[in-house]
């Protein structure tokens, strides 16, 4: 009787459907096989011209590739753009962390798409040098911009170069040129120190501030304001307002101290804020002033040549410090030469003579 009673118990649990699959096998055989298809440079470059923006995405991401082997593909791409490129004004951006520079983009990009422009945003995010990993959250910030059908925001990290320029940038423009953007914006990560980099690949170099930060004291200092062909002082809004035009009168001073530039232009300041979409407009006058004046006197197309050289070496000097890195005898005893030195078994300066000795024999 007991055993019966268990055995049509309401407790025993009774065979039920099998649950369907989390995914589809044939789904997942796809996917495989899309990813392991690579397009050639000849679908990358055709793909660039017509406008297409995923063609571009993969093009950029195949030049910012590391891997020697992708060195000739990005090559081929690059070159074949280069007759289609040179056709945009190139804006520099840069400012403090914390003035606004993605709010100001998005707000300066929405501006120049409703003229009509074609916009596109390489914005350089900081890498850190323990994990060596970038937040790329450009995108999330500019959440207007992006789902306007004119832009292009492209975040890169910025790995170990100096000044906050993605390795790969000045590629970057041209892929963009070639695809058919008028306007390229070049953010850097602003840390406040070396912004030669992204001044050598534009045309046109804006330094944003915020008004209240102890930054007009830094105005007169030379360097980064020497470099800037307009200061913008973001965030001139609600209370703010009164410091921002404070700001603007004194670093219009620190402007007369710097000697004349050889563009003939004469660095402007300005206010602006970007979260309420105001003095947006005379930031782009200013720049169709600027290039209207250097267009006319040759000095845009003199720079772009001067660019073309700079690149031309620091792009030599990139493949060598690859290649020395990648050299079957010098990753053999790099390690060991590391080592020594850490060891104090030899200094450091002898170690690396004797690595280049191995690597030029």
């Amino acid at each position: 009787m007991e055993k019966d009673k268990r055995k049509y118990s309401a407790l025993k649990e009774k065979a039920g459907i099998e649950p369907p699959e989390i995914f589809s096998p044939s789904a997942v055989k796809n996917i495989q096989k899309f990813r392991k298809v690579q397009p050639s440079s000849e679908e990358l470059v055709n793909g660039i011209l017509s406008g297409n923006i995923t063609a571009l995405s993969r093009a950029i991401t195949l030049i910012e590739s590391t891997n020697p082997n992708h060195l000739t593909k990005a090559n081929e791409v690059i070159n074949a753009c280069l007759p289609h490129a040179n056709k945009s004004a190139r804006i520099g951006i840069t400012g403090v962390p914390g003035v606004g520079k993605s709010t100001f983009i998005e707000a300066f990009g929405k501006h120049l798409t409703g003229l009509g422009k074609k916009v596109a945003v390489l914005a350089v995010d900081p890498s850190s040098t323990i994990s060596h990993g970038s937040i790329l959250g450009d995108k999330t910030r500019m959440e207007e911009l992006v789902k306007d059908k004119n832009a292009f925001i492209r975040p890169s990290a910025s790995g170990e170069t100096l000044g906050g320029v993605a390795r790969k940038t000045r590629e970057s423009i041209s892929l963009c040129e070639a695809c058919g953007f008028d306007t390229i914006i070049i953010e850097t990560v602003g840390v406040g120190q070396s912004e030669t980099a992204v001044h050598s690949m534009v045309d046109f170099f804006l330094l944003l501030k915020i008004a209240g930060a102890g930054d007009e004291l830094q105005g007169i200092k030379r360097g980064i304001m020497e470099m800037a062909d307009a200061i913008v002082i973001n965030k001139a809004d609600g209370d703010n307002i009164r410091k921002a035009k404070l700001a603007k009168s004194e670093f219009n001073r620190a402007l007369h101290l710097f000697p004349a530039k050889k563009s003939g232009w004469t660095p402007t300041t300005a206010t602006c804020s970007a979260i309420n979409q105001n003095g947006i407009s005379e930031v782009w006058e200013t720049i169709e002033k600027f290039l209207e004046l250097t267009k006319g006197n040759d000095y845009f197309y003199k720079k772009r040549s001067e660019q073309n050289e700079y690149w031309l070496m620091e792009t030599i000097n990139e493949q060598i410090k690859l290649h020395f890195y990648n050299h079957p005898d010098i990753q053999e005893l790099l390690d060991s030469t590391k080592k020594a030195v850490q060891n104090d078994e030899i200094s450091p300066f002898a170690a690396a003579q004797l690595l280049l000795n191995k690597y030029f024999k």
